[in-house]
């Protein structure tokens, strides 16, 4: 297992960092998110419980880090029962060969992201020509290779469920990538967003360090179809949800949610999509 699967070919650490950088919250006493560098991994289960899952695997080389944390949470030696893929953008995945290797997990993921799972298609190259801050300019620095997770790759149910989370559901959100999915649970209205919509401005590297949390729409330079992207917020902005935790920025409930997502949803153009950029063109609209 451990000599085929590998990071991808341009892995390396991306000296980024946010004021919520190492710091951990509960949304609810079993849904707890972890912000690694600039972006938020999400562990599902009580303390100290045995059956948990974990969403994402964070920043490159932070598999140790993440490992730590869910130690701190569920006892040393308590593996996940499953790793759960948001997408396989670089700082959704940049753990996952380690933690795959040291608690030998399977991985779920939407099909649509195989390719990029499976060490066969990179990502496109992020947009550094769009309209945005900073971190716009400098997206050609993220890594956009494909990692090989292929021995403990496993599809999402086709019924909508997930496997260890009778709770729950998955739902095709994307536009910000092929496969990306978000997870709701009903009863409590939480919903795990991925990268769909998130609650800082990813191009503003001073809203990044700072955290200010207001609902905008996915990362721009990495947004392919934003068409598609547009019809996933207003897919989950119909969920109603009462809690959210997006891929970026700290999590974000009741009326400022609600509010934040609705105007998102009815003013998508004007509020996410950028006024140019080569990902914004019609011909690269699939």
């Amino acid at each position: 297992m451990e000599e085929k699967m590998q990071q991808s070919e341009d892995d390396k650490f991306i000296p980024m960092t946010s004021v919520s950088s190492g710091k951990g919250r509960e949304v609810t006493n079993d849904v707890y998110y972890y912000t690694n560098q600039i972006v938020n991994v999400v562990m599902i289960g009580k303390p100290g419980s045995d059956k948990w899952v974990l969403i994402d695997a964070g920043m490159p080389r932070s598999g140790e880090e993440i490992k730590k944390v869910a130690e701190e949470r569920f006892g040393k030696g308590n593996k996940p029962a499953a790793i759960i893929l948001t997408h396989g953008h670089f700082d959704h995945v940049g753990g996952l060969v380690h933690l795959v290797k040291e608690w030998k997990v399977p991985v779920y993921a939407h099909p649509l992201e195989f390719l990029y799972l499976i060490g066969e298609k990179r990502y496109p190259e992020p947009d550094t020509s769009v309209e945005g801050g900073i971190l716009a300019k400098i997206s050609s620095i993220y890594p956009i290779e494909p990692i090989n997770v292929s021995e403990v790759l496993q599809e999402l149910p086709k019924n909508g469920g997930l496997p260890w989370l009778p709770d729950w559901k998955w739902i095709h959100v994307p536009g910000h990538s092929p496969g990306q999915i978000a997870l709701f649970r009903e009863s409590d209205r939480v919903l795990i967003a991925g990268d769909a919509f998130v609650t800082v401005k990813q191009d503003s590297l001073y809203k990044v360090l700072v955290q200010k949390t207001e609902v905008h729409g996915p990362p721009v330079y990495l947004t392919t179809n934003w068409e598609m992207a547009k019809d996933s917020v207003n897919k989950l902005a119909a969920l109603k949800p009462h809690y959210a935790i997006t891929g970026h920025g700290s999590a974000i409930e009741g009326k400022a949610l609600e509010e934040g997502l609705n105007d998102l949803a009815n003013n998508f153009e004007e509020k996410a999509v950028p006024s140019h950029g080569k990902f914004v063109r019609n011909e690269n609209k699939k």
